[in-house]
């Protein structure tokens, strides 16, 4: 039992990390300031490998989170003091902490506190921010992503994406923005940049871009989460905030029928329908409801009507393709990214036969874009199949393996190229 310990305190550090990490991160940078943020991120950081090393044989405290603040201040406090910039600071830091040893439980119950992150989320925003290097800078500090799959999720290098965050990073040090929610005008602009950042988090969580496991459920249940947040604050309390979680919902019910006990994955014709979770397709259906009450249909809004015409069907056979078909001519008009058009050509085909997809898919513009994302590829196989061509078929499944990090969607297209094969032969 002793031999688990280690692991079970990396787990729950990792976990620590993804659901308090950004908060605390948040406080400190409200409370020593922007420029300082790049300190908060690395005294979180430290206290973090600090819990690593020190529970395996002092124990899990009581309160993990109020132990990793508290270790991460008092780091932030010593390197301070030896910076002139503390002694303008110093006054405003000790009122609000008190008593240099006072416990740091406190912090986990103060209404304040728990919107910083919310708070940060717009900070991120400024519009002096290009919107590229806005999303980058929500994903790396308050979700937690590496640059790797940052660069993954925007199609771009890492080289790129460490640019982004470093001019990012000092652009607010400059204009050292208020640690505030914005209002009026102001407002649509950042929430929609924040929605964008936190459905790409739940997309790397839905399919993840790498490992060992397709399903990260941590990332998508961190990202219904901050979309409650936002859903449940009165500023942000919008038709598209509600639409955005109630597409999250939809697709989360289903986490449970998408892998077999092996974790391989299981494609949504031939998943166990009696898996989903019907509670949250209901809060799901319920969100889709509240979405309803503005003038303007999102993105997320047709979006959440496509994952709620699956949810609703009894069988896949009885998935109404028509209207989902509808549903992704209306999206184009908001969104035609080359994922969007591939996605319509799947509807497509299902609507008009395996050519007339294949016939869209030809038609996407940018589709170069495409040639490294493996699903182009399985799509493509998929279609080849279902028109006899199976010498082509294994072509696009070798061409999508070549794509793949996730092993259990190795495992799936290699079963399937090794099916063409043994009937070729």
């Amino acid at each position: 039992m002793e031999s688990d310990i280690p692991n079970k305190t990396h787990y729950m550090v990792d976990n620590l990390f993804r659901r308090e990490g950004a908060r605390i991160v948040s406080t400190l940078t409200r409370i020593f300031g922007m420029e300082h943020l790049e300190l908060a991120e690395d005294v979180v950081q430290e206290a973090l490998l600090k819990a690593l090393q020190q529970w395996p044989y002092s124990g899990i405290p009581d309160n993990p989170p109020a132990w990793i603040m508290q270790v991460a201040r008092n780091r932030a406090l010593d390197v301070l003091r030896r910076r002139q910039t503390f002694i303008a600071k110093e006054k405003d830091i000790a009122s609000w902490y008190g008593l240099e040893g006072e416990s740091t439980d406190k912090f986990f119950l103060d209404h304040e506190v728990r919107d910083d992150e919310l708070r940060m989320l717009f900070v991120c925003c400024h519009p002096l921010i290009s919107v590229e290097s806005q999303i980058a800078l929500i994903l790396k500090i308050l979700c937690g992503f590496s640059i790797a799959e940052i660069g993954r999720a925007f199609l771009s290098s890492e080289e790129t994406i460490h640019k982004r965050l470093v001019r990012a990073k000092r652009m607010l040090r400059e204009i050292r923005p208020q640690f505030e929610i914005p209002g009026g005008t102001d407002l649509a602009t950042r929430l929609d940049t924040v929605l964008k950042a936190v459905y790409l988090l739940f997309n790397e969580g839905y399919n993840a871009s790498q490992g060992e496991r397709l399903v990260r459920a941590e990332f998508s249940h961190e990202a219904i989460r901050l979309t409650r947040l936002l859903s449940s604050h009165s500023v942000c309390d919008r038709p598209k905030t509600h639409a955005l979680l109630s597409l999250m919902l939809l697709h989360a019910a289903r986490f449970t029928a998408r892998l077999d006990d092996l974790g391989q994955l299981i494609l949504l014709q031939d998943q166990d329908r009696r898996l989903w979770d019907r509670a949250l397709i209901a809060e799901g259906l319920e969100e889709l409801d509240r979405s309803a009450g503005g003038e303007k249909i999102s993105e997320y809004h047709l979006q959440a009507g496509i994952s709620a015409c699956h949810c609703l069907a009894e069988s896949y056979e009885a998935t109404d393709w028509s209207r989902i078909l509808m549903l992704y001519e209306m999206l184009v008009y908001i969104d035609n990214s080359p994922i969007v058009l591939l996605n319509r050509a799947v509807a497509i085909a299902k609507v008009h036969g395996p050519r007339a997809g294949i016939h869209a898919i030809t038609k996407i513009k940018d589709r170069k874009r495409l040639e490294k994302y493996y699903l182009l590829h399985a799509v493509l196989g998929e279609f080849s199949m279902e028109l006899g061509n199976s010498e082509q078929a294994a072509k696009h499944y070798r061409k999508a393996l070549e794509f793949t990090r996730v092993k259990s969607e190795r495992m799936f297209l290699s079963g399937k190229l090794k099916s063409i094969i043994e009937n070729l032969n």
